[in-house]
């Protein structure tokens, strides 16, 4: 045994002794005075004095226990000074590269919450935004008053990947059913030129469009650097499909979705929103 074990044990048994002795002492008092010993054994103050020792003694024990609580003290000082939050954060990216929660649909009050406090950018890549309508002010207010760069990125509504998502879309339900692509877009386009024309010349300069003429792996909302990633599963809109929450550009499944926003943007092609039919149709594809 270790010299502070040592004297860990003696100390305890010292600290036991004291407690017994005390209680004892109580006891004895106690009786002493039932049947009038005292009066007898010890006349005048003594039983001041008896009192006196018991309450020393008990203020002896817990100076004995001032150490104790002084470490349980440097404890509480050790662990405020953990970033309990910054570990979570460090788990997260190392085990599920930067996936915080797995959403069952779109979360509409997250993303929202997200457009919110976002105060560098907006990205939406789609084929179409069947929600856009519901987030329309949020995106405004982001322009207007924080600056926010918005970024969106549609299907060219003639691509022929339009007619193959149509077509993956009424294959597991019936074809009335089914979303006419082509138009969705178009609605889509009409809302985001609604938003343009209720701007001024310098916030408008901050909402971009572009369409893109290419087969997209992944629906991505994002702000700043918070992510909600989902499939274009048959039979499904993506908004209803499963969404991954991601957290941090930096982090391995950041950097993924990233680098995928980057390449559509990449190949994609600017529409004019004042004009976006004509601007649309002369878009080579």
């Amino acid at each position: 045994m270790t010299g502070g074990g040592t004297g860990g044990g003696v100390r305890y048994l010292v600290e036991r002794i004291a407690l017994a002795v005390t209680a004892t002492t109580g006891l004895v008092v106690l009786l002493a005075d039932i049947l009038g010993w005292l009066d007898e054994l010890a006349p005048g103050a003594t039983l001041s004095k008896i009192t006196l020792l018991i309450l020393s003694t008990v203020t002896l024990f817990l100076l004995f226990e001032v150490d104790r609580l002084r470490v349980l003290d440097n404890v509480n000082e050790q662990l405020s000074k953990l970033d309990i939050e910054g570990l979570a954060r460090e788990r997260r990216t190392e085990h599920f590269g930067g996936v915080v929660k797995v959403h069952d649909g779109f979360p509409e009050g997250r993303f929202s919450d997200f457009l919110r406090s976002a105060v560098q950018e907006v990205v939406v890549l789609q084929t179409w935004i069947p929600n856009l309508h519901r987030f329309e002010a949020a995106l405004r207010t982001a322009l207007v008053e924080r600056g926010v760069q918005v970024r969106i990125l549609l299907l060219h509504p003639a691509s022929p990947v339009a007619q193959l998502r149509d077509e993956a879309l009424r294959t597991v339900r019936d074809s009335a059913m089914g979303e006419d692509v082509q138009a969705s877009v178009h609605r889509s386009l009409s809302i985001l030129a609604h938003l343009h024309n209720g701007l001024d010349e310098p916030q408008r300069d901050r909402l971009q469009v572009r369409v893109y003429n290419s087969l997209p792996s992944v629906a991505v909302y994002k702000a700043d650097e918070q992510y909600l990633v989902s499939s274009f599963l048959h039979g499904q809109l993506a908004i209803d499909s499963t969404q991954m929450e991601i957290e941090g550009t930096e982090t391995q499944m950041g950097r993924k979705i990233q680098a995928e926003l980057d390449t559509l943007w990449g190949i994609g092609c600017d529409v004019d929103l004042s004009d976006w039919r004509g601007s649309v149709s002369i878009i080579s594809l």
